[in-house]
């Protein structure tokens, strides 16, 4: 079982931007995937932002050039970066470790995008 805590949401004005973090009770190194995902009022979650084992990374055509998503395996921590923030990125924001044995959920954290 791992557990996942983000971090880093809250309140932010349109154009600014966040550094959301997730931090797992347990190695990251050896998951397939950590992914961060969003779920606005009334839709459904969706993918954001994921990181594979080996480097490689895809991101939501809404946030292609504007989000990074990157991980730190000696601190067990994946980080979304979050710049040029619009009204419409406000969700829920959901942090995703896949590994060979199951897949596992953060409780969110809230990002709003409000002038």
């Amino acid at each position: 079982q791992v557990q996942l805590m983000e971090s880093g949401g809250g309140l932010v004005q349109p154009g600014g931007s966040l550094r959301l973090s997730c931090a797992a009770s347990g190695s990251i190194a050896s998951s397939n995937l950590m992914g961060w995902y969003r779920q606005a009022p009334g839709k459904e979650r969706e993918l954001v932002a994921s990181s594979f084992r080996g480097g490689f990374t895809n991101y939501a055509d809404s946030a292609k050039g504007r989000f990074t998503i990157s991980r730190d395996n000696a601190k067990n921590t994946v980080y979304l970066q979050m710049n040029s923030l619009k009204l419409e990125d406000t969700a829920v924001y959901y942090c995703n470790a896949r590994f060979s044995y199951g897949s596992f959920w953060g409780q969110g954290t809230q990002v709003t995008v409000s002038s």
